[in-house]
């Protein structure tokens, strides 16, 4: 059986045990007019989860002939989800991804509707900063709605911490070691991580790599012109395993599951400093420790002495979440309308509220944090984006793997490189 045969096999049979078949837009009855859409997200936790449900009910309420029946997972279950769909083509109406490789994949092989009439009807598009909408195109089509956020990769930390122990806001990597030192001195953990499902960890390494040699190797080492063999790579798994070595993390941090709040858990009661994660975070934090959201504060990854890489390189994305009608949906036009009350008036508010930067031209911050990360943003002279999303699935899942590895002290740098290189010649020699 070929690999794609197996694939499609197994996920129908994980579809039909689960009981996770999609109507893909069918007529599948509850509405007045027959119409049905399935919207899978992964919202699961507050704000989110109530801005998603409040937009759906306000859409269905305004359309009263559409019903929408949202599937709500967690992060690391959505992506598995979406997997078992994708190669089933069993798909949901709506659903998004996080643009790059894999959105690409899911255009070329028909699972996304070209979304680019919709998006330019009435000039929708303009509302939307450039680089999300740069972000959702592809071979000058837009196949995705930016909604979420513009989450970019910075350092959380307790300023009543570091205040405790004189310690500055670090400029350098010496520096932030130099921290972290009298932290373990002091019984405080400097990092918190929950590195289960991998891509947490892989921030270090993008930040460790991208402070060293800059977005270069990593672009070279994607079109075949370079390798995931620099030296910059090398570095930043070196780096990661030496800071694993000095004890910079929490115990059994491989272990940990992010989606369940494990490593925020830590900071939130004092038992770590410092948590390098997404913009999300901020959401997060105010929503789960207000008292906590009082003591924290960011900065922006330092810089390395001798290091190639611009220090105000940001890494992340600007839209988070990229929502897409299916190839396979069978009322776009209502898919589309349905996607347009995530960016209303009404959930842009809420989403202020909640923490987070929409990806918009014309939204006024308040909270200091979020101005600040937006200004980060704004200082950018380029964005990495994020190597999960920027690789082929297939590659991605190394890239993840081998960082994990990495962190576990069982593979050293070198093998990881080289593994990571292998899979992205082969993805090259079949594509």
């Amino acid at each position: 059986m070929k690999r794609a045969q197996k694939l499609a096999f197994l996920g129908m049979a994980f579809l039909l045990i689960s009981g996770m078949v999609f109507a893909g837009g069918q007529k599948s009855g509850g509405a007045a007019g027959g119409v049905t859409l399935e919207f899978m997200h992964a919202q699961s936790t507050e704000p989110g989860l109530s801005i998603f449900g409040d937009s759906t009910n306000r859409f269905m309420a305004d359309n009263p002939g559409v019903k929408v029946n949202l599937n709500v997972l967690a992060n690391d279950s959505y992506k598995q989800k979406l997997a078992v769909a994708m190669a089933s083509r069993q798909l949901p109406d709506i659903y998004f991804s996080w643009s790059g490789g894999p959105m690409y994949e899911y255009a070329k092989s028909g699972n996304i509707a070209d979304l680019t009439s919709y998006m330019n009807a009435g000039n929708y598009k303009a509302k939307f900063l450039d680089a999300a909408i740069a972000q959702a195109t592809w071979q000058n089509k837009i196949w995705g709605v930016p909604i979420q956020n513009v989450s970019v990769c910075t350092v959380f930390y307790n300023k009543e911490i570091f205040a405790r122990y004189n310690i500055k806001v670090p400029a350098t990597l010496p520096e932030l070691e130099a921290a972290c030192d009298t932290l373990l001195r002091n019984g405080v953990k400097p990092f918190s991580l929950a590195n289960k499902t991998q891509w947490t960890g892989s921030m270090f390494f993008m930040f460790l790599a991208t402070r060293q040699g800059g977005t270069e190797p990593f672009i070279k080492a994607v079109d075949g012109s370079g390798s995931f063999e620099d030296p910059a790579f090398i570095y930043a798994g070196t780096k990661i395993q030496e800071w694993v070595k000095k004890g910079y993390f929490n115990e059994g941090f491989n272990g940990l599951d992010e989606d369940s709040g494990q490593s925020r858990m830590l900071l939130y009661n004092g038992d770590a400093a410092m948590h390098i994660m997404g913009s999300w975070f901020n959401s997060s934090a105010l929503t789960e420790s207000p008292e906590f959201y009082k003591k924290m504060g960011i900065f922006k990854f330092p810089t390395i002495p001798g290091g190639k890489g611009n220090p105000n390189t940001v890494i992340g994305t600007v839209g988070d979440n990229f929502y897409h009608v299916s190839g396979t949906c069978k009322n776009p036009d209502w898919a589309f309308k349905m996607i347009t009350y995530l960016t209303d008036d009404i959930a842009v508010k809420k989403r202020l509220d909640g923490g987070n930067i929409p990806p918009l031209k014309d939204v006024k911050l308040e909270d200091p944090i979020l101005a600040e990360l937006f200004a980060q943003v704004q200082a950018a002279p380029d964005m990495q984006l994020w190597y999960d999303q920027s690789l082929s699935p297939e590659v991605a899942e190394v890239h993840k793997t081998t960082s994990q590895e990495i962190f576990g002290l069982t593979l050293t740098p070198e093998e990881a490189a080289k593994r990571l290189e292998a899979a992205q010649q082969e993805y090259r020699r079949n594509n």
